[in-house]
């Protein structure tokens, strides 16, 4: 990508609201990639029966790197619809990251995320706005919900989640003001670095 400046335009403890708003802003987008990116946390054996529910056939791994006796990469193997709790937790935490078809997955996503940090990413580009002098950047423009984060680089965990606006790598608070007020926001501080 281009190294896109996000600005956080929304902060709630509820991911529905989130979910809503962050669809609100993708639909506003003059274009928008065939894929959305997806990435979850998997902290519980829950978590990991949720998101293999949503997303079957998806590849989840060990969060932190696991090597076995010799050295060699341990990959996470077990089928997560069949294996027992007991067998899922020494396991844990997992993670998801899988680009699939946008509007297939993203709102039954949302809804199965766990207290782990998570994130959804459409990329596409603003449509031009002579108002502000904006022009749209298909590098970088985009809408990002972080689920527990207030980080558009996934920083740490936070009780919130955070919806950002993705823009032109120079910045462009004005078309991500006008953004946040399409959903009732206002910028809720200062442009981060984004993807």
């Amino acid at each position: 990508m281009g190294n896109s400046r996000a600005y956080p335009v929304l902060r709630t403890s509820d991911p529905a609201e989130a979910y809503a708003r962050a669809e609100r802003l993708r639909a506003l987008l003059e274009t928008c990639e065939d894929e959305v990116s997806l990435y979850a946390e998997l902290l519980t054996a829950a978590d990991v029966r949720r998101m293999a529910e949503v997303l079957p056939g998806a590849r989840l791994d060990h969060l932190d790197v696991r090597t076995g006796p010799e050295g060699e990469y341990l990959r996470f193997d077990l089928d997560p619809r069949t294996a027992e709790d007991a067998a899922l937790e020494p396991h844990l935490p997992l993670n998801v990251m899988v680009d699939v078809p946008t509007g297939s997955a993203e709102e039954r996503f949302a809804a199965a995320v766990g207290r782990g940090t998570a994130a959804v990413h459409w990329c596409g580009r603003w449509p031009a706005d002579p108002e502000t002098g904006s022009v749209g950047s298909p590098q970088c423009d985009g809408v990002q919900i972080v689920f527990h984060g207030d980080r558009s680089q996934w920083g740490g965990w936070a009780e919130h989640h955070t919806v950002f606006v993705h823009v032109s790598k120079f910045g462009d608070e004005p078309r991500a003001r006008k953004l946040a007020a399409v959903i009732g926001s206002e910028v809720l501080g200062e442009a981060q670095l984004g993807w």
